[in-house]
């Protein structure tokens, strides 16, 4: 295992879980649309560049051992940042994080790899994230939030509506490292 490869990846993966664990517990009051949207919403989308970054350069066996620990440290991060407030909720969101995170990343890698040879660059991480943000969103909100007081469907759909939107955004910076880091 070429650890000096895996660092920045995994490094990157879990500060995007410890950040979007954070920032979805705050509402997204911009345009009064605190019930349809945390500021967690605009970080975790990220992850999916990360994972089809870590694919497309070096291939499905290495980007699931960047998701397996990412997965691990994100957790463990994520749970020693909520110690000092932790309650009900902070247990469901890292349980509703850390399963919505692992079935959705390695669905992300498994569609991308399938799709890997498509003639347009942009299709296999495109779909990948767009189904797999659609897995994500159903696991984490439910897990997290289900039978609360949080108005969690509303969250759910205003977040999956972002996650497309980035998906779109994170085209870009896709191209340009794919580029730099294939070259390199």
């Amino acid at each position: 295992m070429n650890f000096k490869k895996l660092t920045p990846y995994v490094l990157f993966m879990m500060l995007i879980v410890l950040a979007s664990n954070y920032l979805v517990q705050i509402p997204f009051k911009i345009l009064n649309l605190q019930n349809i949207l945390t500021w967690g919403a605009f970080t975790y989308p990220i992850a999916f560049l990360v994972t089809d970054l870590a694919n497309r350069v070096h291939g499905i066996n290495f980007t699931k051992k960047v998701i397996h620990i990412g997965f691990f440290w994100g957790i463990g991060v994520s749970l020693f940042f909520s110690i000092s407030d932790f309650n009900f909720i902070s247990f469901r969101i890292v349980i509703g994080s850390g399963t919505a995170f692992l079935v959705a990343q390695l669905l992300d890698a498994k569609i991308f790899n399938q799709l890997r040879k498509n003639k347009h660059w942009f299709i296999p991480p495109f779909l990948s994230s767009i189904i797999s943000s659609a897995v994500d969103t159903v696991l984490f909100f439910s897990i997290a939030f289900y039978g609360t007081d949080t108005p969690w469907v509303t969250l759910a759909l205003g977040d999956f509506i972002v996650k497309i939107l980035i998906a779109m955004l994170m085209l870009i910076p896709f191209r340009i490292f794919v580029k730099k880091l294939i070259s390199v």
